[in-house]
Parts: structure tokens; C-alpha cells; sequence
């Protein structure tokens, strides 16, 4: 089904927003991605770093009338938004968990169902469209995602429901595999740097946007070109998911070279995306949680890597 039209319940994320006054001020020292390029009608993926550049976070940020909502994976907001509320106090800017406050489903094969509802959307990635309380984005593989206030849930998933057959969570997750888009859950918090998940070939991060908490470990990594560790898809033959953050091994390396990103079923195999070194990519033998661990096989990715664009941001 993750080929078909469908749509699924995005409750693997959660929703924190930061509103205010000062919310693009505080926000643009703090992420990745450039709040200069949000508008009505753009949102951006992006990421919060340590100051030695680790993703402590990776989101979709679409902006609203009085501040930004992020999308991110549920077990980070708590901590995200600890963290992000220090910085805070200093400015006219509120942060709050709006996980509970809106519903948010995917959306495949559905513009007509986006088009009834009065969301006339782009086909280019990013592209944000709004109808009232209602929001739709579009991702970089012609999927959508549709927000909405949770009192408008029942009914708008009823509406669904009569046009588009259901899909479970794990046929998103293979189109998002599939996409090549990676990102940060609580076992691989403070593990990648941005590029290691090829963020910023998909738009989310700005090396023109200035200073930002991590920012000059990311731009040197960009220009001096020093990085071993990206972003692969590779196919596994195993009866179970692996998690999360579970290493990969290779004979070049005594130790690990790589962690999953994210896994989904296809089928009779396992898709998945894992930061590995780039020895072992070039070896090709690699193995899931050890040296005589499950075999990987490396697929393609839908996209090509370019130094020179990606700094044009």
C-alpha cells in the first residue's frame, strides 16, 4: 500500500509550538534551518544541535499567524522543550506541548481529498497550504500531511475514511525510507550531525542564515568536506524490526560503522536508513548488531548529493 493512495495517523509525533513576538528571533538562533524562507505558503524540515553540532531534534516547522508549530518525534518534546525554555525567559516568546491540541494524518495519493477541503497545495517539496484552521504540507516525494485542531478530528477523519482506504503507520514509514529522509528519535538524540542524515540535501539547513547553537561545526563540515558518516537505505531479510539506534558492523572496522535511523516492513523484507562510514559503504559487507549478524544490502537513494546547491541556501 505504501505505493496507493491512503491515509494514516501520524501519532508517532508530537507538536511543540513556540509563539510570541520574538518567536522567529529566538528560533533562528537556535535551528538549523533558515525562518527567513517560511511563509504562508512554506514550511521546512530542520534540526536543533548542541554546540558541537549533535541533532538534539529534527522537525517539520510550518509557520502560524502568532509563532511556529514543530513536528517532531513525540519522546523528544518534553526535553526540547526544557531545554528550548532556558533560552526563552529572555525573550517574549512561549513555548508549549500542542501535541494534544491538533491531529495530524498522511496523506498519499489524496490532492482531490485536500482540494474538497479547500487546500489547494504545490507540487514542490516544502509548499504549505491553509483553509481556515487547516493546514497541509508537502513533503518531497508528493506525499502530504494534513494538520488540524483536534476538535475537528472526528470528522475529519470520517471524511477520509470514505474516500481513502486506511494504512498502518509502518506504510508511511517505508515511504519515508523510501524518500531517503531520516530523523531523530530518543535513541539517536545527540548522535548525528545534520549531514550524517543528508538534512541539509533536503532543505533544512542554511549556511547563509549566520549564527545558530552549533552552526560552525556544521559549516565546517559542509566546506572542508571531512565527513565519513552519511545517510544510506539498505535492504534486510529478518522476521523483526530493528530499533532504532542499533549499530551495524562491517569486517574494515573491529567496531561499529553505523546506526539504524528508521526501519519499515515491505513486504516479505525490512527497508531501512542507517548512518554508516563511508569504508564500509564502499566494502559492502555489512551487518545488523554484529559481525555475524543478518546481511545488509545497499540500495539507492532518491536523491543525489551536492555540495555546490546545498550551500546556495
Amino acid at each position: 500500500m505504501a505505493d496507493s493512495a491512503y491515509f494514516t495517523l501520524l501519532d508517532h509525533e508530537g507538536l511543540l509550538a513556540v509563539r510570541g513576538a520574538d518567536a522567529a528571533k529566538f528560533l533562528q538562533g537556535q535551528v538549523t534551518c533558515n525562518l527567513n524562507y517560511l511563509s504562508a505558503s512554506q514550511s521546512s524540515l530542520g534540526a536543533r544541535c548542541t554546540p558541537k553540532g549533535r541533532m538534539l531534534s529534527s522537525f517539520r516547522i510550518v509557520p502560524v499567524e502568532d509563532g511556529y508549530l514543530l513536528a517532531m518525534a513525540r519522546e523528544l518534546i518534553e526535553s526540547q522543550q526544557a531545554d528550548l525554555q532556558k533560552y526563552a525567559v529572555f525573550s517574549k516568546s512561549k513555548l508549549s506541548d500542542e501535541s494534544a491540541a491538533w491531529i495530524r494524518f498522511g496523506l498519499a495519493g489524496a490532492d482531490a481529498v485536500l482540494s474538497e477541503l479547500g487546500l489547494q497545495l504545490g507540487a514542490a517539496s516544502d509548499c504549505l497550504a491553509s483553509a481556515g484552521q487547516l493546514l497541509a504540507v508537502r513533503l518531497s516525494d508528493g506525499r502530504a500531511e494534513l494538520w488540524a485542531p483536534v476538535a475537528e478530528a472526528e470528522g475529519l477523519q470520517t471524511r477520509l475514511a470514505a474516500q481513502l482506504p486506511h494504512a498502518p503507520l509502518n506504510d508511511w514509514l517505508l515511504a519515508q525510507v523510501r524518500a531517503g529522509v531520516g530523523q531523530v528519535f530518543g535513541a539517536t538524540r545527540e548522535l548525528f550531525i545534520p549531514q550524517m542524515i543528508n538534512l541539509q540535501a533536503l532543505g533544512g539547513v542554511s549556511f547563509k542564515k549566520g549564527c545558530y547553537t552549533g552552526q560552525e561545526i556544521v559549516a565546517r563540515m559542509q566546506y572542508l568536506g571531512k565527513l565519513k558518516r552519511r545517510l544510506q537505505r539498505l535492504r534486510l531479510v529478518a522476521a523483526e524490526l530493528p530499533a532504532v539506534g542499533v549499530e551495524l558492523f562491517s569486517p574494515v572496522h573491529g567496531s561499529s560503522v553505523g546506526e539504524v535511523v528508521l526501519a519499515a516492513q515491505a513486504g516479505d523484507v525490512i527497508e531501512l536508513l542507517a548512518v554508516l562510514q563511508e569504508d564500509a559503504v564502499n566494502d559492502g559487507r555489512i551487518h545488523l548488531g554484529g559481525s555475524e549478524g543478518p546481511t545488509l544490502t545497499l540500495l539507492d537513494l532518491p536523491y543525489q548529493l551536492d555540495a555546490d546547491q546545498e550551500i546556495q541556501r
